[in-house]
């Protein structure tokens, strides 16, 4: 039985099937993602995104789509569709009767007598899309036509006609290759069966982008049409269309759909679902594997999105300690200016301490561990001495102040207008927090593998002044929680989740008979089923939804939107405040974001959620700060499970 269902009445309804995105991604950085009906929504949206190191490794938009026609006595019937601003044109998805995601996206088409279905796969090794056609039956064989939509053009950016586009293309073995610019690689498009390529350059203009629209952004582009290929199917007959930056031989075209659709894994498990996102997410470009943030628009090998991730997407997605290590390697030789000497993102570079206390845990030799990055550790200590950081510096109560006009020096880093909504300079809670843990985890190392006894002597003074100091900053006994932060005006005392992390930490500067208090004021109010607020409802500040222009969706995004990152973190403490009781409770948690699979991102875990009711899910489609905390979730519920028998 399929894990994830679709209602097939309402397939045709593009309020229903465009809020439902196909994505899927290839170990080289390349990325496919449209909607379920193969409608464009987004300027992401298309059948093959590169990376592309000629232009610094970005992402670069080649296939937009391919819009399939048939033509029976004459007669045509298109299965594309675009969107033309109030005009959807062709409306191929009248013809949608079904859709499956697994193992493939395939969607079939009903028309008059005929019933055809196509399936999307990327290969996993290599930049190339692969499209397979089936006509299942027909009382007779059929005119395919097939119409490449070429974009040519970054991720992040709209193209237009222009005199620049070279309209040429180059025969090749069952097809043709296309290269609109110079700078860029060729796109070859060929058909493991033989056929027509007829060449009738056009460009159609004002394709619209509706989510683009909604969200206040430019949202109309001009893509171009090379011309078609055709061939003739009869019934039960299939086909393959490639396309891919180098020629391919077209008669294995078929066998190199088979093999990956069998190597495909098979979803009939949640954890499964998560397990496959977890390889996806491991970016393997160039040999170097580091982490994409998420899909289809963020970016690869992030500081503070690895560090959070990589423990989920590996130790508890296999136990693979090579491919933690080898990522762990990889950004801290990408990110050495942000871990060493400055980065708006003040609390990231604290957090490897918790990365490597999750590694020991996870059986990794302590010793070897510290060994290996112990300097790093110490390093990064070091840095937050006044004058090295400009953004962030150790004051004589030895708790870090974070302030730099005009910046957003966490990870609540949303701009309006060029200033940040949640400024929130001063000391913060959690990144005291992690410095803290750094510095206690640093000692006990350090004392145990190292030969330091000079940075032992010393830091662990201060680590006696950040406990002395910690707790009567942030504590407020009159509301039961931790200030979120605070400044020259005092506690700032919003609800926000910051202050979980701050009694999650190993070492934690917070007295543990205050633990549960602060607990049960952050469920109370923060709480939901798909995921932790980023604020209160109570608050006057507080978005419910998020929706809108960019504003209004930048004004939600930290001021009420959830997280479902933040449930490893909330779920762990539940088990630790309340054992095996809590698994019902974590359960609950995650059953509402496992509900809603089926839309957004097929098959993948959003970032964010509304923080009202019903709580839709937005965001980019695929998360890896999602996925690896509900894979970190599955891990601590096992392991209380079993305590619990």
């Amino acid at each position: 039985m399929a894990l994830l269902k679709f209602n097939k009445a309402e397939l045709v309804n593009l309020s229903y099937s465009l809020k439902r995105e196909i994505i899927f991604a290839g170990k080289t950085g390349a990325y496919a993602n449209t909607t379920i009906v193969a409608c464009n929504t987004r300027r992401y949206h298309g059948l093959l995104s590169v990376t592309l190191d000629r232009f610094g490794g970005d992402k670069f938009l080649l296939l937009s789509s391919v819009d399939e026609t048939f033509v029976v006595n004459g007669k045509q019937f298109h299965l594309g569709i675009h969107n033309y601003g109030n005009v959807y044109e062709p409306r191929g998805h009248k013809y949608v009767v079904d859709f499956d995601s697994d193992p493939a996206p395939a969607i079939t088409y009903k028309v008059g007598e005929i019933l055809f279905r196509k399936s999307l796969l990327l290969v996993p090794d290599k930049d190339q899309a692969l499209i397979k056609y089936e006509l299942l039956s027909a009382p007779s064989e059929v005119e395919l036509q097939l119409t490449p939509f070429l974009a040519f053009r970054n991720i992040h950016s709209l193209t237009s006609k222009n005199d620049e586009a070279d309209t040429s293309y180059r025969p090749v073995s069952g097809g043709a290759a296309f290269r609109m610019y110079p700078a860029f690689p060729s796109l070859v498009l060929q058909t493991s069966s033989k056929s027509v390529y007829t060449h009738r350059p056009t460009w159609y203009y004002g394709i619209t982008y509706s989510d683009e629209y909604r969200r206040g952004y430019d949202c109309r582009e001009d893509l171009f049409v090379p011309g078609f290929f055709s061939l003739t199917m009869k019934p039960g007959q299939s086909l393959v269309l490639s396309a891919s930056l180098s020629e391919e031989n077209p008669r294995s075209l078929g066998k190199l759909f088979r093999e990956t659709l069998a190597k495909t894994p098979r979803i009939s498990t949640y954890r499964d679902q998560l397990l496959l996102w977890a390889n996806l997410f491991i970016n393997a470009h160039n040999g170097r594997k580091r982490i994409t943030a998420g899909f289809s628009w963020m970016y690869t090998g992030l500081l503070r999105e690895t560090l959070i991730a990589l423990p989920g997407l590996t130790l508890y997605a296999g136990g693979n300690k090579a491919d933690f290590e080898e990522i762990l390697d990889n950004l801290m030789a990408d990110e050495q200016e942000r871990l060493m000497r400055r980065t708006t993102q003040v609390e990231a570079p604290l957090y490897l301490a918790s990365v490597l206390q999750a590694y020991i845990e996870s059986g990794a030799d302590p010793g070897a561990v510290w060994k290996k990055y112990g300097n790093v550790v110490r390093g990064i200590i070091e840095s937050y001495r006044p004058g090295v950081r400009r953004e962030v510096a150790m004051h004589p109560n030895g708790l870090l102040w974070a302030q730099a006009e005009g910046i957003a020096l966490s990870w609540m880093n949303a701009y309006i207008n060029g200033n940040p909504v949640t400024e929130r300079a001063g000391y913060q809670v959690e990144t005291n927090a992690f410095w803290y843990n750094s510095i206690c985890f640093a000692i006990e190392m350090e004392s145990k593998y190292g030969g330091g006894s000079a940075f032992v002597k010393e830091w662990s003074e201060i680590r006696d002044l950040i406990k002395a100091n910690y707790q009567k900053t942030f504590w407020n006994a009159e509301r039961g929680m931790l200030a979120d932060y605070v400044d020259g005006a005092g506690q700032n005392l919003q609800m926000r989740p910051n202050q979980l992390l701050a009694i999650w930490v190993k070492y934690s500067p917070v007295e543990e008979e205050l633990h549960p208090v602060i607990f049960r004021s952050v469920a109370s109010e923060l709480e939901t089923a798909r995921g932790i607020r980023t604020l209160s409802p109570r608050d006057p500040a507080y978005k419910g939804v998020y929706e809108g222009s960019q504003v209004e969706r930048d004004l939600a995004y930290h001021q009420g939107c959830t997280r479902p990152w933040l449930l490893q973190f909330y779920v762990d403490l539940g088990f630790r405040l309340n054992g095996p009781g809590f698994w019902k409770k974590a359960e609950w948690l995650c059953e509402g974001i496992y509900q809603d699979l089926s839309k957004h991102g097929v098959g993948a875990f959003s970032e964010l959620y509304d923080g009202d009711p019903p709580q839709e899910p937005h965001g980019a489609i695929a998360s890896a700060l999602s996925t690896a905390a509900l894979l970190s979730v599955n891990h601590i519920m096992d392991k209380y499970k079993e305590e619990g028998k």
